[in-house]
């Protein structure tokens, strides 16, 4: 942002989203609200395309938030638990592998060194 003046007050992000506002108006002095804020009209332009970016983007999120979608028909929510179903079960069948082969790997190591078991569990 470039300003006209040294005694302009800095722009901030609500300063910006004020001047803004006060540009929406159909009989807005644009021009003087420029000159008063110190920024020209290119400023302006980049400032009405963040905040008007950000607001779309800030609605996109909100709108999809917390809500399911409307559209599921009854054969993909069927398809969606019978895959949800396949994953439970294959998490738990490595879950039993995992136990078994750490099992197997306690059993395989010497009696003689339970420092090495400590420390091979402790950095897994």
């Amino acid at each position: 942002m470039t300003k006209s003046k040294s005694t302009t007050p800095r722009l901030t992000a609500l300063r910006k989203l004020e001047l803004y506002r006060a540009t929406r108006a159909p009989e807005a002095p644009i021009g003087e609200l420029l000159r008063q804020a110190g920024v020209h009209l290119d400023d302006l332009r980049e400032i009405e395309q963040t905040i008007e970016s950000a607001g779309l983007a800030a609605l996109k999120v909100k709108g999809r938030h917390g809500r399911l979608p409307t559209d599921v028909s009854p054969e993909r929510m069927l398809q969606l638990e019978q895959e949800l179903q396949e994953k439970t079960t294959a998490l738990a069948e490595l879950s039993v592998a995992y136990t078994l082969l750490e099992k197997k790997d306690r059993m395989s190591l010497p009696n003689s060194l339970p420092e090495c078991r400590s420390r091979r569990r402790h950095s897994k």
